[in-house]
């Protein structure tokens, strides 16, 4: 089969399916992306598109989204009629996602080819990231601009002859009229190869030996640290957790930037601004910012913590959250719709309430002393996660039923 995937920032949500179709066989595959020095799979054919045009930083507000989805789109379209008179290659399905508009032209370009469209996210002024905080108020404009932002899911949903959300609350987000047109499957996680391990070590520069199991180690992970995903939450509670816990050691993973949400008016981001407000109280030997680290420097940090801490507003699940179940972590995490999809509480997890700081600060103190009370929740959580969201047992078999319900029977994929 010819597979041509499509997104901005490869190889975005498609990591594993990409690499899976590649190493079957018996396909050529192509991947349009925005990303310079995108990562370089076996099997796969990367070509990189431009815009093709950018709205100007002075561009009216309420239609800059949509400028810039259509630039994309047109560029994205070029693109993809270069590659089928320069490489010989006229897709069977394309698979990519519609939220930066680049699928937004395909059917100019090859009007019989089915399309499978990921829809990750739609904007809502209640229950989701908008709104959500006190401490980020919206402006009046605020509904305008977020419906203006679900112009491009709005016209994509005609575009694509099979819409995708990794999760029902995401599916949720989108109008009622949108449900019967998507399947509900996440991305998939590599359970085979994320696993506890109890001899796992970390080594921190500053320390004389390897961090283990044996430490009293209490981690949170973020691609920045951000109010989107409760960091500012996470600071207000390490004072009482780190006197309480005179021996616990806190690793913090991630980047300095904004992914989602406002820019902290402090020029050292959101975390010089949390520095400011509680680093007078605590105990900077024991904390230690990592920024962010290698893959497997990663998952050596969740395999030896102790108690792992997820926050996050009502957004999307990151991966980290299902990837820390999959390794056996005990997750004290935000009491929020998204994340209830994935843990119960007392079951596979622990929630706690996204604005109480102090409860949080509680339940790590009494997770971190008492951690053969709560070693049943890892267990639980890895089961739970192999049976919902394995890649290879779960959620691959779903995709590739996708795939092949939109293709001739000659062109479709066979499972092993």
């Amino acid at each position: 089969m010819n597979i041509l995937f499509v997104h901005q920032n490869m190889p975005g949500q498609y990591r594993e399916l990409v690499q899976w179709l590649a190493a079957s066989g018996g396909h050529r595959i192509f991947f349009l992306t925005q990303k310079q020095n995108a990562p370089v799979f076996a099997g796969v054919e990367t070509r990189v598109y431009k815009p093709h045009r950018k709205p100007a930083k002075d561009a009216y507000g309420l239609s800059k989204v949509w400028e810039e989805a259509m630039g994309a789109g047109f560029g994205a379209a070029i693109a993809a009629r270069k590659i089928e008179v320069e490489d010989s290659f006229r897709p069977d399905i394309v698979i990519g996602h519609v939220g930066w508009g680049e699928l937004s032209f395909f059917k100019q370009i090859w009007p019989d080819v089915p399309i499978i469209g990921f829809f990750e996210y739609y904007y809502n002024m209640e229950g989701g990231l908008v709104g959500f905080d006190p401490e980020e108020p919206v402006s009046d404009h605020a509904p305008f601009l977020m419906q203006a932002r679900n112009s491009v899911p709005l016209a994509n949903i005609e575009v694509v002859d099979q819409g995708h959300a990794p999760t029902f609350w995401q599916r949720d987000r989108f109008p009622t009229s949108f449900h019967d047109r998507m399947y509900v499957c996440h991305d998939g996680i590599r359970t085979d190869s994320l696993v506890p391990n109890p001899k796992a070590e970390l080594r921190l520069g500053r320390l004389d030996r390897p961090l283990t199991r044996d430490d009293e180690v209490l981690t949170y992970v973020a691609r920045n640290l951000e109010r989107a995903r409760g960091f500012h939450q996470f600071m207000r509670a390490l004072p009482r957790i780190m006197e309480e816990r005179p021996n616990a050691r806190v690793l913090i993973v991630g980047g300095n930037e904004v992914s989602y949400g406002g820019k902290s008016k402090n020029a050292r981001g959101l975390r010089g601004e949390m520095e400011a407000e509680v680093g007078d109280r605590l105990d900077w030997e024991r904390l230690h910012f990592l920024g962010r680290i290698p893959y497997a420097d990663y998952q050596s940090l969740v395999q030896l913590s102790r108690c792992h801490v997820y926050l996050t507003m009502p957004f999307v699940l990151s991966w980290s959250l299902l990837e820390s179940m999959s390794m056996e972590a005990t997750i004290v995490a935000a009491d929020v719709a998204p994340v209830r999809e994935a843990i119960t509480h007392g079951e596979t997890g622990l929630l706690v309430d996204f604005f109480d700081h102090q409860a949080l600060a509680k339940q790590v103190i009494d997770v971190l002393g008492n951690p053969a009370k709560y070693a049943y929740l890892g267990t639980a959580a890895r089961k739970h996660v192999v049976a919902e969201y394995d890649f290879l047992t779960k959620c691959l078999p779903e995709h590739i039923a996708q795939i092949n319900a939109l293709v001739p029977e000659r062109k479709r994929i066979k499972m092993p």
